[in-house]
Parts: structure tokens; C-alpha cells; sequence
């Protein structure tokens, strides 16, 4: 049973969502983030999901129809970095593609830079070291819900930002129960996402 429940977390808080989720979280848990109309938002979230879910997701289906991977999980770390490196190709054609035809939100295209910032990194160090994925995207997200936290004090967003960080926890837990990782490379995710996503969201959030 508890198996299946870190499957499960594992599957549905894959690092190819959390990029959809931190634009959920700027346009509808704090919607005072952004500049991006309203009534734009909702498009502008499906084109970025498309972007960075499903393009990359048949992506890395290509790479395991191909024999390039023999599993969409990546347990092996020489595995992983033909499927990063591809991820990051469509990553960085979406930041600018955002930059330079629809340059709607500043603070959007930040966020945008930062996860593909965050997965070249992690592109480089796998070329090393296995570091957890999933845990350098919930360090990410964690880091734009903390400076968010820092700026707009409500209510709701403080449960949310509680959500998140347990989240997280569960997570990197999840990959631990699955011996997908070793703590200290769960860890290392979690702070590379944090570490490039915080200072640089605080910067333009908060000054």
C-alpha cells in the first residue's frame, strides 16, 4: 500500500508538472503576482502546459519507443541525461518564445527562466551524480511560495505555502520509500531548486 501511495505522489508531482503548478500558483492563488489579464490566463496556462508537460512528455515517450531509455522512471543516472538535455531544448524554446513573441509578465518569464536555469544545472550534475528531480522542482516551487508568502500576507496563501512545503516533504519521502534516491541526493535537489529560484524571486518580487 505505501508503495503505491509513493508511486502515486511520484507520478502526479513529476518535475514536468511543477511548472504548470508554479503558474497556477501566480495566477489564481496570487493573482495580484502578475500583470497577465485575466481573462488571458487561462489560455496563456494551457499554452505553457502544453509547452512544458506535454511536448516534453511525448518527448521522453519518443526517447522510450526508441530503446533510447528503457524506462520513463529513469532509475539509471546515465539514462537520465539525453532525456534532461532534450527537456531543457524545450524548456529554453518556451522561455523564448514567452520573451520574445508574447513578453506579457515579466515576473512570468522569471519563473519560466528560473525552472529552466534550475534543470540545466541539474542536466550537468547528472552527468555526475544521480541528484533527485522531483526534489529540485519542489525546491523551486517552494522558493516562489516563500517570497510570495514575504509579499502578499493573506490568509490563504499561508495554508498554501504550509501545502507546499508538505508536499515537498511527502515527496522526497516518496523517492526515498522507492529507493529511487539517496537522502543526501534528494536533499541536493531540493537545494539547487531552492537555491536558484529564491534569491533571484526575491530580487524581483521583493526589492
Amino acid at each position: 500500500m505505501y508503495r503505491k501511495l509513493a508511486l502515486v505522489l511520484s507520478v502526479i508531482f513529476q518535475p514536468l508538472v511543477i511548472p504548470t503548478l508554479m503558474v497556477v500558483t501566480l495566477f489564481y492563488v496570487v493573482p495580484e503576482a502578475t500583470i497577465v489579464p485575466k481573462a488571458a490566463k487561462w489560455a496563456v496556462l494551457l499554452l505553457i502546459s502544453f509547452t512544458t508537460l506535454l511536448v516534453p512528455l511525448l518527448g521522453l515517450m519518443g526517447l522510450r519507443f526508441s530503446a533510447v531509455i528503457n524506462s520513463l522512471q529513469l532509475p539509471d543516472r546515465k539514462e537520465r541525461i539525453y532525456p534532461f538535455a532534450l527537456v531543457s531544448v524545450f524548456y529554453m524554446m518556451t522561455v523564448s518564445f514567452f520573451y520574445w513573441k508574447l513578453n506579457i509578465d515579466q515576473l512570468l518569464i522569471v519563473t519560466l527562466s528560473l525552472v529552466t536555469v534550475s534543470l540545466i544545472l541539474m542536466t550537468l550534475i547528472t552527468l555526475f551524480w544521480k541528484i533527485s528531480a522531483h526534489q529540485t522542482a519542489m525546491g523551486g516551487w517552494v522558493a516562489i511560495v516563500s517570497v510570495l508568502s514575504l509579499k502578499f500576507t493573506s490568509g490563504p496563501l499561508f495554508y498554501y505555502f504550509i501545502l507546499v512545503i508538505l508536499l515537498s516533504g511527502l515527496i522526497g519521502t516518496a523517492r526515498l520509500y522507492l529507493n529511487a534516491h539517496r537522502p543526501s541526493e534528494v536533499y541536493a535537489g531540493f537545494l539547487l531548486g531552492f537555491g536558484i529560484c529564491y534569491p533571484v524571486f526575491y530580487h524581483f518580487v521583493i526589492n
